[in-house]
């Protein structure tokens, strides 16, 4: 091969290799056990010398010297005095080699009728979309998405290098079959869960791949086809879909300025599920008042109440009010709670406290799906909450809610005054009525062509097409700078929807 084209093979080679976090001496790296994992270099085949392949890249030579070295202490690379590198045949041994007729199909074989076995649909579900590119948008105004600029990158970082130390890494590298890491159920039972007014026990706790996982375990213990649930409308739509996936007696309750509406109605259910702190969607907080009221009346009928403390309540307004565990006496209450929230969805740590018989019922259920959760990510957020970190990162989630929630409303009351908010207490979202005749999907996509990203509300409603005027704006992952742009936009995608359809009455 031509020197030239050598050269432009290697460049892009490692232009596929390259990303911003990784050094160069990493890129190189990564584009050579590349190149023989996929074939472009073959077993006891020489690779370039060090001085060739720094030319051909443009890098000095010690970069791939440095590269070369740690490949060879890696068993990718052997070296022959005086010939330079080759590639090592050990690497790739037992390697299958790609079949051309791989997944072809057999003219003589029967296909598979997939749809004919599926159990359920679940891809056929209701459930809150968002882009996958929603960052490359100019006014995001989506709840629970990541803010780079409130994650606490430097702390996060501490715990992780914390967390590889010899010492934790023999806590957390062995399988840990059922249990937990100790070191997070304890910072949780005595940092965590205080703040809520909840006191528990290590046998009252389990680690869960988020709040959605704990749900989902909840459901498939408890739930079967017959079991009467109770669940908020509008409300959760995953929360719907789990428990409507096991029963046919889900049964849509109403909710009202200050969340679940209490009553009679609520005394025939098995189990309630509700999001008491800040109501989901509407973000409406349920008044300590309320919280006794429904507390008494699981008491007087034996109904068992799934509480979803999914944002831990950071109220605006001065003290929060103390979770409806914290009420609890008898063990009615399944309380549920996330540690992602607050930091990134993408860390995925979630929790349960409940009675230790469930707890344990649970567990054993848990090891059927996962075994456990990522115990590095346990013991480094085990970390990050005895240092510290957990608290601060709180106070300053809290902060910038309470700012960007202002900026929204102040915005919202100049730019779309035609528009009502439910009260707002505290979170990262709030819920928008829109005027009348102005349909949540036609105004999505009109403001998406401005760069407005916003949640339609019909989705949170039990019933299709309940509700086709409501949309929940997030402000939590949307920069301080450009909230009061983003509004402007909307309000005047508000008013092409609203002059569209006056045109159309006039004509």
């Amino acid at each position: 091969m031509a020197k030239n084209q050598q050269g432009a093979m290697w460049k892009q080679l490692l232009f596929r290799s390259a990303r911003d976090n990784l050094s160069l001496q990493a890129q190189i790296r990564e584009m050579l056990v590349g190149a023989i994992l996929d074939g472009h270099l073959r077993p006891n085949e020489a690779v370039p010398s060090s001085r060739l392949l720094a030319e051909h890249l443009s890098v000095g030579r010690i970069t791939v010297v440095l590269a070369y070295q740690q490949l060879a202490d890696e068993g990718y690379l052997f070296s022959k005095e005086r010939k330079g590198h080759f590639v090592s045949a050990d690497i790739v041994g037992g390697r299958f080699k790609k079949m051309t007729e791989f997944g072809s199909v057999d003219p003589n074989g029967v296909v598979v009728n997939w749809g004919a076995r599926f159990c359920q649909h679940p891809s056929l579900q209701r459930s809150i979309s968002k882009p996958a590119n929603w960052q490359s948008y100019a006014y995001p105004f989506l709840y629970g998405q990541f803010d780079e600029s409130l994650f606490p990158t430097s702390a996060w970082r501490e715990c992780c290098l914390k967390a590889l130390s010899v010492i934790d890494i023999r806590a957390w590298a062995p399988d840990q079959i059922s249990r937990d890491d100790d070191s997070l159920v304890h910072q949780i039972c005595t940092r965590v869960l205080p703040r809520r007014g909840v006191w528990a026990t290590p046998d009252e706790l389990i680690v869960t791949v988020g709040a959605q996982h704990a749900l989902y375990m909840i459901a498939d213990l408890l739930i079967s086809s017959g079991t009467r649930v109770a669940i908020e409308d509008p409300g959760y739509p995953d929360a719907r879909n789990i428990f409507s996936s096991r029963t046919d007696a889900l049964t849509p309750v109403a909710i009202d300025s200050h969340g679940l509406v209490v009553g009679e109605h609520l005394r025939n259910f098995d189990y309630i599920y509700t999001t008491p702190s800040h109501q989901c969607p509407t973000g409406v907080t349920m008044p300590l008042s309320r919280r006794e009221q429904l507390l008494r009346l699981a008491n007087e009928s034996n109904v068992v109440i799934i509480e979803d403390d999914f944002e831990s309540e950071n109220n605006f307004e001065g003290h929060p009010i103390p979770a409806l565990k914290s009420l609890d006496r008898n063990n009615r209450v399944i309380y549920v709670g996330s540690l992602s929230k607050s930091m990134a969805p993408g860390l995925r740590i979630g929790y349960i406290v409940a009675a230790p018989e469930l707890i344990a019922e649970l567990r054993a259920l848990r090891r059927l799906m996962i075994r456990h959760p990522s115990t590095f990510i346990q013991r480094s957020l085990s970390l990050f909450i005895s240092l510290g970190h957990n608290d601060a990162q709180l106070k300053r989630l809290g902060e910038a809610q309470k700012e960007r929630s202002a900026l929204v409303l102040q915005a919202m009351a100049e730019f779309a005054p035609q528009c009502s908010i439910a009260p707002l207490t505290g979170g990262g979202s709030c819920w928008v009525k829109l005027p009348a005749g102005v349909l949540a999907q036609d105004l999505a996509e009109v403001a998406l062509d401005k760069g407005v990203l916003i949640e339609t509300g019909e989705v949170f409603f039990h019933k299709l097409n309940a509700s086709d005027n409501y949309i929940r704006l997030g402000f939590q992952s949307i920069q301080v700078g450009v909230i009061q742009a983003g509004i402007k936009a909307l309000a005047s995608a508000i008013d092409e929807v609203q002059f569209g359809l006056s045109k159309q009455h006039n004509n």
